[in-house]
């Protein structure tokens, strides 16, 4: 469901305020007790639409797809066979992946109401479930036209970054990012853009066309140094070897090596080669300190430091990063990527590390990468 208006919290309408303290639930990760918000004021004032979508779309952002549906069916208890609980449904529908069924729910709705923006919008994403991209965009359109909302540029956008279309999805995630005062809105909008210009990086050829360690890059903008296909996965030392290479490369310098967790053989070495010792200690921004861990994504309590990193100085450098992780997975450089059953073979290639290191729309971007003050002599 498209509902900007719960980051309203502070609204003025009666029926608004009804369920301010849900929607502040919902934004501090508090999920249990935010349904049970939302379920409260449902009960107290069914007719409250509002309450009915963003209820439905906390359930279907946590994966309970099921429950979803269950909520629907409510909404059909209390609104009857109208547009607005066949347009939930339909949704719920599709993240059970039953496309049929959801496309004729949504066909009622849009014969009980043709102009419920909300319907055609949930269209569109059926369809681009469905792979028919071409139909998801006349539905957004026809959504937007009845409508304008930050949302539907946004799966426009992805729509038109999956065909290929770079340009065309920028200026859709642009739509999104200056259509909205809300800041949260705009910094996902805004992650979006960054993500599409490293797509745009591999173009002509479509994000499901790309190689592995790409889509990575191109979905974090994390560097991967191991990315073309090998007859085994790439050792410690290799991928140390390959770190080392690319710093010499791209110019970087350290003054401080900070490992988070016990280091594999050639920790030592890796710090040796920028003339500066392995230390337990907080990282100096300072001294452009190189954060080394043995996986990512890296442990939260480590958060401040990859905080203090990204803002005064310094990289982050994991030897192996899980497959699937999220995008904000702590480290800016990774050696190599891995999953359930160890890592992949995949070799590195410090050009095609190089250029994603170097590209403007990467996590390094603008990151001082050099002391500021003087490496102390190791000796």
């Amino acid at each position: 469901m498209r509902t900007t208006a719960s980051f309203d919290l502070f609204p003025d309408a009666p029926s608004e305020r009804a369920i301010a303290r849900a929607r502040w639930l919902a934004q501090e990760g508090r999920v249990a007790d935010a349904e049970a918000a939302y379920r409260s004021v449902l009960a107290a004032r069914p007719e409250l639409k509002e309450g009915w979508a963003e209820c439905f779309e906390l359930l279907r952002r946590h994966n309970r797809a099921a429950d979803a549906l269950a909520l629907a069916e409510g909404a059909l208890g209390q609104f009857g066979a109208t547009a607005f609980p066949f347009t939930l449904q339909a949704a719920a529908l599709v993240e059970l992946g039953r496309y049929r069924e959801a496309l004729t729910a949504l066909e009622r709705a849009l014969e009980g109401d043709p102009d419920l923006a909300l319907a055609w919008h949930e269209l569109g994403y059926a369809a681009y479930r469905l792979g028919d991209p071409n139909r998801a965009l006349l539905a957004l359109d026809r959504a937007f036209a009845l409508e304008p909302h930050t949302e539907t540029l946004r799966l426009r956008g992805r729509i038109l970054r999956d065909a290929g279309r770079y340009q065309a999805a920028e200026v859709a995630f642009e739509g999104a990012a200056q259509a909205t005062e809300q800041q949260e809105i705009r910094d996902a909008a805004e992650r979006e853009i960054l993500a599409t210009r490293r797509f745009a990086l591999y173009a002509p050829r479509k994000p499901d066309d790309l190689g592995l360690a790409q889509r990575v890059f191109a979905e974090t903008g994390a560097v991967v140094l191991a990315s073309v296909p090998s007859p085994a996965p790439p050792t410690d030392p290799a991928l140390l070897r390959a770190f080392t290479e690319l710093a010499s490369d791209a110019g970087w310098v350290f003054g401080q090596v900070i490992a988070l967790d016990a280091p594999p053989a050639g920790w030592g070495e890796l710090a040796a080669s920028f003339g500066t010792p392995t230390a337990a200690a907080d990282a100096d921004p300072e001294r452009c300190p190189l954060v080394v861990a043995t996986r990512a994504p890296l442990e939260a309590d480590i958060s401040d430091t990859v905080a203090a990193v990204r803002a005064r100085g310094g990289l982050v450098f994991a030897l192996e990063g899980l497959i699937g992780s999220a995008p904000d997975s702590g480290a800016d450089v990774i050696g190599a990527l891995a999953d359930g059953r160890g890592r992949r073979s995949l070799a590195p290639d410090l050009a095609e590390a190089l250029t994603q290191a170097q590209h403007p729309a990467s996590r390094l971007a603008g990151r001082r990468l050099r002391p500021r003050t003087t490496p102390p002599d190791p000796a």
